[in-house]
């Protein structure tokens, strides 16, 4: 219990921002007759509070508090001192409003109040009467906790609107409402001061990053996001909590995965979606690692991990890349897991750190596996990748849906096909199977990233590139048959009279069809039984022969799709179905005028699929 027969006393900013003082007078701790703020206080403040910091309206409202205590007659407030230069609130971390408000209490003769530390030791040091209030914890139930039960995932909280949350487990949950009536800004306000308060003075909080209109907060379990305006069009919170610890048991992992983790995981991405569980596995790895007796640490932003004591949590966001990379080289961590890496200098202190032989683990958003490594893409030198990263886990629904291992070589990319176009290739593959899925390569100036092509895709891929070659050759022939070769070369089959034409004079227009094609062409003769016309679904179809058009009228349900059409038993040529069903062919070129002699001889023409 605090003396409470002090005549006068003077509090400084951090008596005022804690809202220490008047908890102390309702409790009945600290009854003082006469309360002095000096004006370099309440400026300090007013600052704090125009550029955004929350600190500023939480000090702002306890001297209000003091006004209505003031009022009932419990004590006296009195503003004295000076207001500060502007230089004085620009150097008042360096000391000069401290300065000020210990200079009214010597001159006063009245008792500093004050939470800070130093600001207790230079007084007493001046002879000033002291009486230092430390913060306390556990002040109190949050009003955001009571949102919270055992399936909570995270809290949204949102002026105007009714307090929703999401409940279940990653992968599998609900948005659900948690309140019967919405929040009111002010309401928001004063829970978001709550957690600010609570913050500074629990040893488990911190207040990670601090801005005009943002700030993010780790408060024990809970990882907690203020907005406000003008950075926000209302005030919101949203409070994220871990439902569930897991171990790396727990993912039933395979032999081949164990292996990797236990001995050769030093270069591993663990990738996902937002709420998948990528933090929940790093959790479980760095568990894991520590269990192996090696030394681990963390790198956050903010530090949202639930670890053990043994495991050191360092906050990317209250120091620089230059000081966290000092650190662990000097200390020499067995592994160190980076969270949430976002913005190029977090990659590129990743691969500084792992190329110093740290045993990096790096927490990556990403829609697919591969989308991690694309990260690092122009961040870090394509040479240098799989010595940074040789392992990448994707999370799903949290559970782990792909591992991709990483590896450079030198050998000619997918797809090509000279042997002169060999070069340094990072190759992507499937970790269990060891099948190729992606490629990355120097392409000119480009670096660029190629799915590799399965043996299906590459059948669908010959049809889509057949289909294209003969719509453009019917231009010059009547029967047009396309035969792929190889990825870079096709024949094309034209009847004998059709050959010169498509060739041209000294072969400028095959040329032309190739560039316009990206393939090369062997222009070959139709002979009479290749002609016949394919085989395939019969379709049932409307004509209407126009002054310049024939169009074929087929089911909208056709529409970009390709139909072989044929004419008494011969293959014409393929054709696209429009948008609205329809196959148009002008009159006057070779095709229109071998279907308008067909109609008009009555000949069998049909359409197919």
């Amino acid at each position: 219990m605090l003396k409470n027969n002090f005549d006068k006393i003077v509090v400084d900013t951090s008596v005022l921002i804690e809202g220490l003082l008047s908890l102390k007078v309702e409790k009945q701790e600290l009854l003082p007759k006469e309360v002095l703020i000096h004006e370099a206080s309440l400026a300090e403040l007013e600052h704090q509070a125009n550029t955004g910091k929350a600190i500023g309206w939480i000090g702002l409202d306890e001297v209000k508090k003091l006004q209505e205590l003031s009022k009932k007659g419990i004590l006296t407030i009195k503003f004295a001192g000076n207001r500060p230069s502007g230089k004085d609130i620009q150097y008042a971390k360096l000391g000069e409003i401290d300065a000020l408000i210990r200079q009214l209490a010597w001159e006063e003769d009245a008792t500093l109040v004050t939470a800070d530390k130093v600001q207790a030791r230079v007084g007493e040091a001046r002879g000033i009467k002291i009486l230092f209030v430390p913060k306390e914890a556990g002040l109190r139930a949050l009003t955001l906790e009571k949102f919270f039960d055992e399936t909570t995932m995270s809290v949204h909280l949102r002026e105007n609107v009714l307090p929703m949350a999401k409940k279940g487990v990653p992968g599998s949950w609900d948005f659900v409402e948690v309140g019967k009536k919405q929040l009111a800004a002010d309401e928001i306000k004063d829970i978001s001061r709550e957690i600010i308060e609570e913050a500074r003075a629990r040893s488990d909080g911190f207040i990670e990053i601090e801005r005009e209109g943002s700030t993010i907060i780790q408060l024990g379990l809970f990882r907690i996001v203020i907005t406000k305006p003008p950075f926000s069009d209302g005030w919101e919170i949203t409070a994220v909590r871990p439902v569930k610890k897991l171990s790396v048991e727990d993912y039933k992992l395979s032999d081949k995965l164990k292996d990797r983790i236990a001995n050769r995981a030093e270069g591993m991405l663990i990738a996902g979606s937002p709420g998948q569980g990528k933090s929940t596995f790093a959790q479980a790895l760095a568990e894991y690692f520590a269990s192996q007796k090696k030394i681990v640490k963390t790198v956050e932003a903010p530090r949202d991990l639930v670890l053990s004591d043994n495991i050191t949590q360092l906050s990317i966001s209250q120091g620089s890349p230059e000081e966290i990379h000092d650190i662990l080289l000097l200390s020499r961590p067995d592994y160190t897991i980076f969270d949430e890496m976002r913005n190029t200098k977090d990659f590129q202190l990743f691969a500084d750190l792992r190329l110093a032989g740290v045993g990096m683990v790096g927490v990556v958003h990403g829609t697919g596996p591969i989308d991690a490594i694309q990260r690092f893409i122009g961040r870090v030198e394509l040479g240098v990748i799989p010595q940074v990263v040789d392992t990448v886990v994707f999370i799903k629904n949290g559970t782990i849906n792909k591992v991709l291992s990483i590896q450079m070589m030198v050998k000619v990319p997918s797809g090509m096909t000279e042997a002169d176009l060999a070069r340094p290739t990072v190759v992507i593959a499937d970790f269990e199977t060891g099948k190729p899925v992606a490629e990355v390569y120097s392409y000119g100036e480009e670096t660029v990233v190629v799915p590799t092509v399965s043996d299906t895709e590459k059948v669908g891929a010959k049809k889509i590139a057949a289909r294209a070659i003969e719509r453009a050759v019917q231009r010059f022939a009547d029967e047009v048959r396309v035969e792929i070769l190889s990825e870079n070369k096709a024949a094309v089959f034209v009847p004998k009279y059709a050959i010169g034409g498509l060739i041209g004079k000294e072969g400028k227009t095959i040329a032309h069809l190739e560039k316009e094609l990206g393939i090369g062409l062997d222009v070959r003769e139709l002979v009479e039984d290749e002609k016949k016309a394919p085989r395939g679904e019969s379709v049932s179809f409307r004509k209407n022969i126009a002054n310049r058009y024939i169009e074929l009228f087929v089911d909208e349900g056709l529409t970009g799709k390709d139909v072989n059409v044929s004419a008494d038993g011969k293959y014409v040529a393929t054709f696209n179905v429009g948008k609205t069903g329809i196959i148009k062919i002008k009159k006057n070129n070779n095709l229109g005028k071998v279907l308008s002699d067909a109609f008009d001889a009555g000949e069998e023409v049909l359409l197919s699929v």
